[in-house]
């Protein structure tokens, strides 16, 4: 309730102040360029740093005749667009990941504005507040401004401007009160800052000083983010592509050994043996063999360790994020939609998200048990004690806007109480003319709030949980609005129809008044003025998301203020409770069990009614030490901790600003529904990252393989230096790009959770990688080595066409395209593990694009690569041969699917 006069802006003195003062964006801080992030990437990377040093080593060898220009351009061009094709990939997508977040991650302020003759709150985005607007502040909120206050009394957590975690309190001061924003005094009892947090309490602020201009835009540059902790899929990618490199390194020395015993023994043009290749006249082809064994093995490294791996989780995050929002998900850090994937029980908020939150008083109970179903139906005493009770005692903000009436703030039980007395009432109540005086606000602790009010005579009202202020209650109202003793029969009819209302799923409110003030002990001297209902309606797709949710191996707990009777209804209604071993506990009993009682009763808890919100932070604890992957939903200023806590933090769109920047994800509809989709999304993005390193990982083995078994077979390197470089560049990016589009499908709800320790790459994605790889490399050895594929390719015309020998540099490039396609075209296999390789396919049109995209760049590399990349045109017959010859590898991986069908 606002005690003192405001003075809000018209829009056009907001426009004029903007234009005086400046609005209240923060200029952003600078941030690299992509070129500043592709020199960041081309220095900090050791593997391209010594292949630099090979390019350079062989441009010497080119400029003393000793070596091939072509071979050093092509490697400078295939390490500059390897590099650039990854850096720039990433750089887009952890550009709009941000750009996304910012837009829907604003701060939302209430500020009184003068509309048409009439004061209104108005939510409006922070970046639009200007200096002289007066702002509505709230337990949760945000300070959007510097600024003075004006009316009521806060408490604010001043952390992130002085580092002092202990509350500082702020009461109201004259608006003329003065304010030097060069000179600030944090410890100013009026004065408050942007970017404090409000804990406790309700005031109006005047803006002094805005954007750039305030404590906060002076210090922004300096402010330092959290540090971002590694997801569980972080984790496991890191290690996966740390035992990758290993086999990437080992494999790049025997390949580098293999091809200088080729040059010794095996090359045909050393007939004369190792003793001539060693002596000093052959000091030139020895340095060229060197150096082409070692930068081999560099190239081989490049596209044998997967490097990206651990960023997939950005690309995949990145290309998902619009979808996200379209089902009003907004992932505020990165891995927070993977981790979700994995959860194994998630604690839920009832009001709002298991339920509508439009919450609707039903009617008012006076001590006697009398139903009125509105308040203008109540005796005129007592109807006046209990519209004292429902507009004075409230966080709430009202003001009438003709005959419309305006709530804004509070909680969603205040603003439900204020529309069950209306705009008539609040009339009514404004025409009293009461004097408000100190408030003791709600918490879980006591279950109740307080307010002191003068209106003819003192009294303190008390409005909270039924059952603490009936057992204090030692007199009562009549209808006629005197007092009378609390007897035994009034005390047993007020519990039983709390009983009754709770039954029905319905929220008891009980409101009481004392003589005392809050200083004193009030409670001592409280006579009870009757109770209301409050109905809550369950979300009609609840039920079916809770299922959807169990169904998927996770386990529901709702997390209620509620009474239990209340709580445990809604939970039925819910399908939440179906069985008899579910567990449905109050915050008294959870506190009474030992830590290790309470992870034994855990898997059959489905309810902890009267909570508080240690209680949430508790159940986090008590799961993660269970080694439970946990998310936790929250709104308010006190459920940030287990927010922060849990794995995945939750909040609700409609919560206070701390609980949206605890939380890794917020649900902008408050539904439950959202919640589940956020797993199913979660779960996406695992398999999506899991096909994606069957796909590469089958490149990798099959690469390397063809790469050492080649100096043994006498055809030296297979595949050039160039192309396993151009190798790397298509199936490392556009790849992930095509794999990271795949849709959500419905059947990964029917998978279990994946366990912290269970590793990334299952048994079955090693039987596709061993299997499919194996099959391209000794495909590939049966290509180059066997004379009827030789004969379905033009012959040699003379020195200048061949290649190893006799073999024919048509002949070569189209082993080079088989080898493309066939890899291009696993992707069929490795996007599902269902036979049909074109299972949802339509849903993901990316995919097609990509895989087309990849077939027309190598079709064209074959006519522009020349020395560069060891390829000329082929005639129309001879892509015949390669097309055939490539789709082979999906009936093989068909019989693959077949041999060893996955396991659920």
């Amino acid at each position: 309730m606002i005690k003192h006069q405001i003075k809000p802006l018209t829009e056009e003195e907001a426009a004029t102040s903007r234009r005086e003062f400046g609005d209240n964006r923060l200029t952003p801080p600078a941030q690299s360029s992509f070129l500043a992030e592709l020199w960041d990437t081309f220095r900090g990377d050791a593997l391209i740093r010594i292949l630099t040093v090979a390019l350079v080593i062989t441009l010497v060898l080119a400029f003393l005749g000793w070596g091939e220009w072509l071979e050093a351009v092509g490697i400078a061009i295939a390490v500059v667009l390897a590099t650039t094709v990854a850096t720039y990939s990433e750089y887009s997508n952890n550009r709009l990941f941000q750009k996304l977040q910012e837009e829907y991650s604003k701060i939302v302020c209430k500020v009184f504005r003068l509309q048409d003759g009439q004061t209104r709150i108005c939510d409006i985005f922070i970046d639009d507040v200007v200096t002289g607007d007066y702002i509505l502040l709230q337990a949760g909120d945000k300070l959007p401004a510097d600024g003075t206050i004006v009316d009521g009394e806060i408490k604010v957590n001043q952390a992130s401007l002085n580092g002092e975690s202990e509350d500082a309190g702020k009461k109201e001061a004259d608006a003329s009160y003065p304010f030097d924003a060069d000179h600030v005094d944090f410890l100013d009892p009026h004065s408050v800052f942007r970017g404090t947090v409000v804990t406790s309490g309700e005031a109006v602020m005047v803006a002094r000083a805005v954007g750039d201009r305030s404590q906060f835009g002076r210090l922004a540059q300096e402010l330092a983010e959290d540090e971002e902790r590694e997801s569980p899929l972080k984790v496991k990618l890191g290690k996966v592509a740390d035992g990758i490199s290993r086999f990437g390194y080992i494999g790049g020395v025997l390949i580098a050994v293999a091809f200088m015993i080729n040059s010794i023994f095996i090359s045909p043009d050393l007939a004369p043996g190792a003793v001539e290749y060693l002596s000093a006249a052959n000091l030139p082809q020895i340095i060229r063999d060197i150096v082409a064994s070692v930068t081999l093995a560099i190239v081989i490294i490049v596209v044998a360790v997967p490097e990206g791996l651990p960023m997939m989780i950005a690309l995949v995050s990145g290309l998902n994020m619009k979808k996200l929002l379209k089902d009003n998900i907004l992932i505020r850090k990165i891995d927070g939609a993977e981790t979700s994937g994995s959860l194994n029980i998630l604690f839920s908020d009832k009001t709002g998200t298991i339920t509508r939150g439009l919450l609707q008083t039903t009617a008012f109970y006076s001590a006697e048990d009398k139903e009125f179903e509105s308040l203008d139906a109540l005796p005129a005493a007592l109807g006046e004690l209990a519209l004292l009770s429902l507009s004075a005692n409230s966080n709430a903000v009202c003001m009438l806007s003709g005959d419309e009436l305006q709530i804004t703030g509070g909680n969603a039980t205040e603003r439900a109480l204020h529309e069950f007395a209306g705009a008539q009432g609040w009339r009514r109540y404004e025409s009293m003319r009461v004097e408000l005086g100190e408030a003791l606000m709600f918490n879980s602790q006591n279950k109740y709030s307080a307010c002191e009010v003068k209106n003819g005579r003192n009294l303190t009202l008390v409005k909270g949980a039924p059952e603490k202020l009936l057992d204090v209650c030692t007199r009562y109202y009549d209808e006629a609005g005197n007092l009378q003793a609390m007897t035994p029969q009034i005390r047993a009819a007020l519990e039983n129809r709390m009983t009754e209302l709770s039954a029905k799923a319905m929220r008891v409110l009980a409101f009481a008044t004392s003589e005392r003030k809050i200083e004193e002990d009030f409670l001592a001297d409280l006579a009870f003025t009757g109770l209301v209902g409050i109905r809550d309606e369950l979300r009609p797709e609840a039920a079916a998301a809770i299922a959807q949710a169990r169904k998927a191996g996770i386990q529901v707990v709702m997390v209620t203020g509620d009474k239990k009777e209340t709580a445990l209804a809604i939970a039925r209604d819910a399908k939440l409770v179906t069985e008899e071993a579910d567990l449905v506990l109050t915050s008294e009993e959870l506190n009474a069990l030992t830590d290790d009682a309470l992870k034994e009763l855990l898997p059959r808890l489905r309810v902890v009614a009267r909570a508080l919100p240690t209680d949430k932070s508790r159940l986090v604890r008590a799961s993660q030490e269970l080694d439970l992957v946990v998310g936790m939903t929250g709104d308010g200023v006190n459920d940030a901790p287990a927010l922060k806590r849990a794995d995945v933090g939750f909040a609700m769109g409609s919560g206070t600003e701390v609980s949206k920047e605890a939380a890794d994800i917020t649900i902008l509809d408050d539904n439950f529904q959202s919640l589940v989709k956020t797993v199913l999304y979660g779960r996406t993005i695992y398999n999506n990252i899991r096909k994606f390193i069957v796909f590469q990982l089958t490149i990798n083995v099959s690469a390397v393989m063809i790469a050492f078994i080649g100096p043994f077979i006498g055809l030296g390197t297979p595949l050039a230096v160039t192309q396993m470089l151009w190798v790397n560049i298509v199936m490392d990016t556009l790849a992930a790009l095509a794999l990271g589009g795949e849709p959500p499908l419905e059947r990964y709800m029917e998978e279990k959770p994946k366990q912290r320790s269970e590793s990334i790459i299952s048994g079955n994605m090693w039987s596709a990688i061993l299997f499919n790889g194996i099959y391209l490399m000794a495909a590939s050895c049966a290509f180059l080595l066997h004379p009827f594929f030789r004969g379905l390719f033009r012959e040699v015309s003379g020195p200048e066409t061949a290649v190893f020998g006799d073999l024919s540099i048509y002949f070569m490039t189209g082993f080079f395209c088989f080898y493309v396609l066939s890899a291009m075209l696993n992707g069929f296999n490795a996007r599902t593990e269902r036979l049909n390789c074109f299972d949802h396919i339509g849903q993901n049109p990316g995919f097609i694009s990509i895989m087309a995209l990849i077939a027309v760049v190598q079709v064209v590399m074959t006519f522009v690569g020349g020395g560069i990349l060891r390829t000329v045109p082929l005639q129309a017959g001879e892509w015949g041969v390669v097309v055939a010859l490539a789709l082979v590898i999906i009936p093989v991986g068909l019989l693959r699917k077949l041999i060893f069908p996955q396991r659920a």
